[in-house]
Order: structure tokens, then sequence, then C-alpha cells
């Protein structure tokens, strides 16, 4: 039975302690507790006025005074703007890259601009820009070298060209014509 009364006696003991720490606020005000003790304290000879004597005539401790503060201070009501890495200077943007598909003919069916998913809130992938299309996403990263190893980790369902790089592992385009879309983005290089 020593088991189990162990956490009640913990938690006696930490009441205990709350109780007595309680006493007072700080403030170099008497809590009710000491003001019991000392009733001469509180009678006519002392100066006290009854909005300074305690509430509780049971000897029960006071809650403790608490300061005014200033304002509360508020959050945002939305997150801050995600940053992300510049383009490299020459290398074509995600936009244009969905636009030159599709002046070519090629399908680029509901192009969502998901760029809030390179940075560090969404899939920290490290990307500069990101467009999503059901045919095909678009990645461009701020230097070959990001491009390159994201696409290694998608090799076999994405191309690489520079700092784009094409990723078909959520897209229904058949494997025949991912090699037009490789095309048109190797021209654009």
């Amino acid at each position: 039975m020593i088991h189990r009364s162990l956490p009640a006696v913990a938690v006696l003991v930490v009441a205990v302690a709350l109780t007595a720490g309680c006493g007072s606020d700080d403030t170099g005000q008497p809590d009710a507790a000491s003001s019991v003790s000392a009733p001469a304290a509180t009678g006519p000879s002392s100066g006290a006025t009854p909005s300074t004597a305690p509430s509780g005539a049971s000897g029960a401790a006071s809650a403790p005074a608490v300061a005014p503060q200033g304002p509360t201070e508020r959050r945002p009501a939305s997150p801050p703007p995600v940053v992300l890495p510049k383009r490299s200077a020459g290398a074509p943007g995600a936009k244009q890259v969905v636009a030159a598909f599709k002046a070519a003919g090629l399908k680029v069916p509901h192009p969502k601009d998901r760029s809030v998913d390179c940075g560090p809130d969404g899939l920290g992938l490290g990307c500069s820009e990101l467009i999503a299309t059901d045919a095909v996403t678009v990645y461009v990263f701020p230097d070959e070298t990001s491009a390159s190893d994201i696409a290694e980790t998608w090799s076999g369902q994405s191309y690489r060209s520079g700092t784009v790089v094409l990723n078909y592992l959520e897209a229904k385009t058949p494997a025949a014509d991912r090699t037009r879309y490789e095309k048109v983005l190797a021209n654009l290089g």
C-alpha cells in the first residue's frame, strides 16, 4: 500500500508548500494569516481602515494582490511572411516555365503557386519558387547544387535543367509526354 499512498503524500506536501508560500505578495502589505496572528496591529490605535483589514475571519490566507501590468501584447492575426531564397539571376521563374509550356501547347491544368511550401514552415526544400499543376510541378532553386540534390532524390520521377526541377511524382502525365515538357524547359535555359 505504500506505492498507492506515495502520490497522495506528494500532492499533500506540494499543497502545503504552496499554501505556506502564498503568505505575502512582497508588496509590504500583511496577508490575512499574519494579520490574524497579530490582532493588535489592526486595532483602532494602529490607524488601519476597514478597507485594509483582512476580509476573512476564519484565518484562511487571502490571494496575493496582482499589480496592474501594461497592455497585453497581441500577436499578429496572420503568420509573418515566409522569406524564400532568391533564384539565381538569369534563371527562369516558375511562372515563366509554366507559361512556356502553355505556349508550346502542353497541358498545365490548375496551376497553383505553392511557393510557401518551399520555406521553413512548409516542406523546407529550400526552393525559391514552386508552381504545381495537374501535369507537372515546377521547382526553381537558388543554385544548381540544391536543384541537383533534389533531382537525385526524386530520380526517375524528375528532370533538372539548371536550377529548375520538374517533378512528376503527383502528376498524371504519361512518360511519353514528359520529354516534351523537358525539351521546352531545356530551350528556356
